[in-house]
């Protein structure tokens, strides 16, 4: 049980180590930490399964990194982890070295913040056990994609309040992609303030859709990600494909990935949704209120022991990717989330892994997002 990690971060790359942080806390409760011989790998899941992220930092991101005794994976609560990167500016303007250490025999991840004038912060943080949480995703799959600077979406979402849980970007062939807040459609639109933005071609690095697509997905996480991007002045690249499919967001250097995996709301949910908030019988079991969900947010979980490698980057064509198809081995159910878990919009209920056998059997497309969770047979 000597397996572990010790690692040394200096300059910038401790404000973007923070910066990740505060990003995957958009994510999840919980923060999944696997150190890897080829890098370092944080990762997070709601609990609807409905979001995913993945930041992977390569060794050349440390002033020194040394994954040592094997693979170890690990989750801590992720409100541990913020406090110790809670305040950015104060990264960056105090803290000169970051070392962080991981020794599975004291089930302590310790985070030790060197600062000006010889001061040292040393965070002792204690961790679960578990197993590799992988999304299984193809993004070459998907028949759209487009990048754009990073700066050019933050300043497109700003104009929506931030109180707003849900998205629609609308991508068109002949050039044109219109961002609109989602309105369900039993609410009255004189009541409501729509705002639409429309961006041209031009303004994109890359724009190649091969049919017309209008996603709708969560705004919280897509803002975490914006935010991460924004500070690395690292463009932003989108794989989508029609209202149902997973949209995958990710940014891609020579020393770090970051993937963001968002359920996307499906045109069938999106029609009947208002009928079946007046007609839909009285609920009891809890089988019942997986079949009375309203969003159709599809992301299956399974539990595997075989470890799995980090997500490849969707812009390198070179890398590999895992496949989507991948089978779930022993589903359960999950429990309705909270109102207050992160990236689950209010009022609103989500599709978790026991409706992913459900939806193979009504018609909806089968086309999943498969991740590894070391708690499933646990819960």
């Amino acid at each position: 049980m000597g397996e572990g990690v010790k690692c040394v971060i200096t300059g910038t790359n401790i404000k973007a180590l923070g910066r990740a942080v505060h990003s995957l806390s958009r994510i999840g409760d919980e923060l999944y930490f696997e150190p890897l011989e080829d890098g370092l790998c944080l990762r997070s899941v709601n609990s609807s399964r409905s979001a995913y992220a993945s930041f992977t930092l390569a060794p050349l991101f440390f002033h020194s990194y040394e994954a040592t005794g094997g693979t170890c994976h690990c989750k801590i609560h992720m409100k541990t982890v913020i406090s110790v990167f809670r305040s950015l500016p104060s990264l960056e303007k105090t803290v000169e070295k970051c070392l962080i250490s991981l020794n599975a025999e004291k089930s302590r991840l310790v985070i030790q913040l060197l600062c000006k004038y010889g001061i040292t912060k040393t965070h002792n943080l204690s961790y679960q056990d578990c197993e590799s949480l992988q999304a299984v995703y193809n993004p070459d799959t998907c028949p759209n994609m487009l990048r754009a600077p990073a700066r050019l979406l933050s300043d497109a979402v700003m104009h929506f309040p931030q109180t707003l849980a849900e998205i629609t970007i609308m991508a068109s062939p002949c050039g044109k992609v219109t961002l609109r807040n989602y309105v369900e459609e039993d609410i009255d639109s004189t009541k409501t303030m729509l705002t639409e933005l429309s961006l041209s071609r031009d303004e994109f690095l890359v724009y190649q859709l091969k049919k017309q697509s209008d996603i709708t997905f969560c705004l919280r996480e897509f803002r975490g990600l914006l935010s991460f991007a924004e500070s690395t002045s690292l463009p932003v690249s989108i794989h989508f494909n029609t209202a149902g499919f997973p949209a995958v967001f990710s940014v891609d250097d020579t020393v770090l990935e970051v993937h963001f995996v968002l359920a996307t709301l499906s045109d069938t949910d999106r029609a009947s949704q208002s009928e079946s908030q007046y007609n839909r019988p009285p609920l009891h079991s809890s089988e019942d209120d997986f079949l009375g969900d309203d969003i159709d947010y599809m992301i299956a979980m399974e539990t595997t022991v075989t470890h799995s490698p980090p997500p490849s980057s969707p812009t390198f064509c070179g890398h590999s990717c895992i496949n989507p198809f991948q089978e779930a081995q022993d589903p359960l159910s999950d429990d309705e989330p909270d109102a207050g878990v992160p990236g689950t919009p209010p009022n609103k209920k989500f599709r978790s892994l026991f409706f992913g056998s459900i939806l193979a059997n009504s018609g909806h497309s089968n086309q999943e997002i498969l991740a590894e969770d070391s708690d499933r047979e646990e819960e």
